[in-house]
């Protein structure tokens, strides 16, 4: 009995030691993060457009895809991530 008991304990303390499971948003978006998503709804856009790309992308809402190779430009679109976020704000795609 006392085998069983330390056995259940033990598998309850590998469980609690597990780290919790990443959500998408860690903190709240700015309005003007929030608008920015909101104009890659429609379209991507270039990468140096907007100063808030650089902490959506780390937040893996918005991904980097190639643009016009002969202008070496970059565009930003959106994650299934940062269309979730959207479509939560009733904004489906």
């Amino acid at each position: 009995m006392y085998w069983t008991s330390s056995k259940n304990q033990a598998a309850s303390n590998e469980q609690a030691a597990k780290p919790a499971k990443r959500t998408i948003l860690r903190r709240l978006l700015s309005h003007h993060e929030l608008a920015t998503l909101l104009l890659l709804l429609h379209a991507p856009i270039d990468a140096h457009a907007k100063p808030e790309i650089a902490m959506l992308q780390e937040a893996g809402l918005v991904e980097q895809v190639p643009g016009d190779v002969a202008a070496g430009a970059t565009k930003i679109r959106l994650t299934n991530e940062g269309n979730a976020v959207l479509q939560g704000l009733g904004l489906a795609r």
